[in-house]
């Protein structure tokens, strides 16, 4: 910018906003927002690349307490592009060091890295932190989606949904740590027993339809709604996790983008769109159906295409088993067309099913699921849980994370996945780039 400007010795309004916008636009990168004011530049500006302030500029007393001191602005001007292009969402964080985290042990093999399980020695608090090479994001062009999931929980604090505790990069990784569930995850249980009473599904739907219409009421479609994104409490009640597909789509705001987990996405999801959140409640009536009965309605084909042709033909017929108000509820939430489907919180709670249940969220868990706690203690759930991971360590993970804390990790947790990322992408969507209409 500076070679060009200092063959002239003055300069025209339009040049000073260029070299204004050039700035703001640079500091944007690092995520730092600045009054206009201190991009003022002096007529009588020395060399090719030197800015002298025209006088001490007056800025608002609000703006001057909210701006960062001197000493952050040059070490985020100093941070290499590496780290820039994931600021803000992910700040950038000294390595912290063993004293301050414990590797427990690792929950799970995701898409992308490692889960871990980490104690936080200060607190005496025990979490789950999944570890993202950055190579990976960038490789796969989920950069954008990427931050997009922490954004979108942030926003978000409900009894059934999982919280976000704190994110951060280093050099060479982001971590995203959230709450520790150790009972585990719905998946692992409903292969050990099965299936589900009906009274016991009750509970469950309760508990999963008031966060799926929470996050609708805020704007934010979750789109891998399924069972092993379910966790559980230790007193067995649910939470739902995972906001790696999520994003921010308002009412009556439309997606084009095909993703999730096959066998539980909707059929305009697996058209290509236009979908919106009623997308979400057929994913939950899948899940419903599968708890209830122990098979999903159409086993999962290899392509979406595929996948599609079977979910348009498939007639969704409830088993004579149902009791009336059940099949009812099932035969609405699955309904093939999205206008015509179940699809609100309001609805959902006004089903015949439901009658005599309470939504209030400290009802519902107010009763522990006694069934969840006897199968927690079966010798089978460790290996259940475990769903075929191995024992060896993580290639590549050169363990920033913890400085010289052992790197090499100890046998799997015996909770299960905390995000089995197992999802379909297709080869022309594989950075998850969406369409707004």
């Amino acid at each position: 910018m500076g070679a060009d400007g200092s063959k002239n010795s003055k300069y025209t309004g339009s040049e000073e906003q260029s070299h204004t916008s050039g700035w703001r636009g640079f500091l944007s990168t690092v995520g730092i927002s600045l009054p206009l004011a201190l991009f003022r530049i002096n007529p009588q500006r020395i060399g090719s690349q030197r800015m002298i302030y025209d006088k001490e500029p007056s800025i608002p007393e609000h703006l001057l307490s909210s701006m960062p001191c001197p000493e952050k602005l040059r070490m985020e001007w100093s941070l290499p592009s590496f780290i820039n292009m994931f600021l803000p969402e992910f700040p950038h964080r000294n390595i912290p060091g063993h004293e301050h985290f414990q590797i427990l042990g690792y929950i799970a093999k995701g898409s992308f890295g490692p889960i871990l399980k980490v104690k936080d020695k200060s607190k005496q608090k025990t979490y789950a932190v999944k570890v993202i090479p950055k190579s990976e994001i960038l490789r796969l062009g989920v950069l954008e989606q990427s931050k997009e999931e922490v954004i979108v929980q942030r926003q978000v604090r409900h009894p059934f949904v999982h919280d976000l505790q704190d994110c951060w990069q280093t050099q060479r990784h982001i971590y995203i740590m959230c709450d520790y569930c150790s009972t585990g995850d719905l998946y692992t249980y409903w292969v050990m027993i099965g299936q589900f009473e009906e009274d016991v599904v009750k509970v469950f739907a309760a508990e999963l339809g008031s966060a799926v219409g929470f996050l609708h009421d805020c704007g934010i479609i979750h789109r891998d709604v399924k069972m092993e994104n379910v966790l559980l409490t230790d007193q067995g009640h649910l939470r739902l996790a995972d906001f790696g597909l999520s994003r921010r789509l308002e009412c009556g705001g439309r997606a084009f983008t095909i993703c999730g987990t096959i066998q539980y996405m909707a059929p305009e999801v697996l058209s290509g769109g236009p979908y919106s959140h009623a997308a979400d409640w057929w994913s939950l009536g899948i899940l419903i159906f599968a708890l209830a009965t122990g098979k999903f309605p159409v086993s999962p084909e290899p392509d979406h295409c595929s996948m599609l042709r079977r979910v348009r033909c498939f007639p969704y017929e409830m088993p004579k088993n149902f009791s009336p108000a059940f099949a009812l509820l099932l035969t609405e939430i699955l309904c093939k067309t999205p206008t015509r489907r179940l699809r609100t919180l309001d609805r959902f709670k006004r089903q015949t099913f439901f009658h005599g249940t309470s939504f209030d969220s400290h009802l519902l868990q107010k009763t522990p699921m006694e069934l969840i706690l006897e199968l927690k203690n079966r010798p089978d759930r460790p290996a259940k849980a475990r769903r075929g991971l191995t024992l060896e360590p993580f290639p590549n993970f050169d363990c920033d994370f913890l400085l010289n804390s052992p790197c090499t990790p100890t046998a799997p947790d015996l909770s299960p996945t905390l995000a089995n990322m197992q999802r379909h992408v297709p080869q022309d969507d594989a950075s998850i780039r969406e369409v707004f209409v």
